[in-house]
């Protein structure tokens, strides 16, 4: 297989990987900045380590790197407003958009995302377009929603928005958002 068409394939395979959806809060020095992403990962238990890749296209890969600490907040359906803020190039993240304050430490959390951990950035890992993060969690909260968690995931899949949603005979399945969230998020 030549270059360009392993990856045509490994795009086309990974735009049908359905992901978890997170928003990355840091501070490197009194201005805080947020980006959304979708290659969150547990790394280990013990100590709790996660891993996630920041693009190298980004305005705020650079400050969260500089920072040391992070704020990682676990998305739920009810969060996508907030998915879309820390996607959309320029926006302002920390305005009256998103209810945010800040941690004892110093970190932005926003404050209505129930799921959040406040990590030490303990490795990096340069590759072509992006850098590999690893963080050890220091605190957080595991706030679950009312109801069936699974059902309130936001999931990001083909480069759109989607949610799980009970059926008829129980189970799960994936429903599209509304078609104005396609392609803000890649």
């Amino acid at each position: 297989m030549t270059a360009p068409a392993l990856s045509d394939a490994f795009r086309e395979a990974f735009r049908c990987h359905p992901a978890g959806v997170a928003v990355i809060t840091a501070d490197p020095g009194g201005t805080p900045v947020a980006m959304t992403v979708s290659s969150l990962i547990s790394v280990s238990g013990a100590p709790p380590t996660v891993a996630f890749s920041l693009s190298s296209r980004s305005g705020s890969t650079a400050a969260v790197l500089t920072a040391g600490t992070v704020v990682i907040h676990l998305l739920r359906y009810a969060d996508l407003e907030l998915a879309l803020l820390g996607a959309t190039p320029g926006a302002d993240r920390f305005g009256a958009a998103a209810p945010w304050a800040r941690l004892a430490s110093g970190e932005p959390r926003y404050t209505a995302v129930a799921t959040w951990f406040r990590a030490r950035i303990i490795g990096t890992l340069p590759v072509e377009g992006a850098t590999l993060v690893t963080a050890e969690l220091l605190e957080g909260d595991c706030g679950t929603p009312p109801g069936a968690p699974e059902l309130e995931s936001l999931i990001y899949l083909d480069r759109r928005w989607h949610r799980l949603r009970e059926t008829a005979d129980g189970s799960a399945s994936l429903t599209l958002m509304d078609e104005d969230y396609r392609d803000v998020f890649r």
